[in-house]
C-alpha cells in the first residue's frame, strides 16, 4: 500500500514561522509514521528537503535526499542540530517548497558539522559541505521558523515576495 502523502504548508502560512519541539521520547511511533509520509511528500513535489513545520507538525524532524546518481539516499534526521560551522561562506541558489517556484542565492556557511538522532535512536553526525551543507541548514532553519528569505537583503526580499504573491494570485484565478 502506498504512503499517504502530506499537503505542503505555503508562505505565509504561520505554522511556517513557529518553533518546533524538540521530539521526545513519547513521539517515537508518531515520528515513525511521519517520516515515511515526509518523504512522499518531498518526493512528490518534487524536493530535496522537508522539515515537520512545512507539513503542519510543530517537531524538530527533517528529511533529505539529495539523491546522488539519481538514487534514492533519504537522510531522516531527528532533533537536528549545528553544532559547527566553518568561518568560509558559500552561496547557493536556494529555493523551499513553502515558497514554489521562487529562488535566490543565499549565503552561508560553507561546511558544517550536524548532529541528530536516526529512527532508532542512535546518534548520527555528518561534516557536510557543498548542496548537502546549504540543504541541512536551510531545514534546520524550518525548525526554528526561519525561511531562507530571511537570509536575503530586504530590498531582494521584497522582490522575491512580491514575485510569489503575484504567482500565487494568477494561480488561484486559474484553478
Amino acid at each position: 500500500m502506498a504512503t499517504p502523502s502530506l499537503p505542503i504548508l505555503l508562505l505565509p502560512d504561520p505554522k511556517l514561522r513557529a518553533k518546533a519541539r524538540p521530539v521526545g521520547p513519547g513521539d517515537a511511533d508518531r515520528v515513525r509514521a511521519l517520516a515515511p509520509r515526509m518523504l512522499a511528500a518531498m518526493y512528490a513535489a518534487p524536493g530535496i528537503g522537508l522539515a515537520g513545520p512545512q507539513v503542519g507538525e510543530s517537531l524538530r524532524l527533517v528529511v533529505v535526499d539529495l539523491q546522488p546518481d539519481d538514487q534514492r539516499a533519504p537522510l531522516v534526521l531527528v532533533n537536528p542540530e549545528v553544532v559547527e560551522a566553518s568561518a568560509e561562506q558559500a552561496v547557493r541558489e536556494e529555493g523551499c517548497l513553502s515558497i514554489p517556484n521562487q529562488y535566490a542565492d543565499v549565503e552561508r556557511p560553507a561546511v558544517v558539522k550536524v548532529r541528530w538522532h536516526d529512527l532508532e535512536g542512535a546518534r548520527r553526525e555528518v561534516v557536510a559541505d557543498g548542496l548537502l551543507a546549504a540543504c541541512l541548514q536551510h531545514e534546520i532553519d524550518h525548525l526554528d521558523g526561519v525561511l531562507f528569505i530571511d537570509h536575503l537583503t530586504p530590498l531582494k526580499r521584497n522582490m522575491l515576495l512580491r514575485r510569489y504573491n503575484k504567482d500565487q494570485k494568477n494561480k488561484r484565478r486559474e484553478d
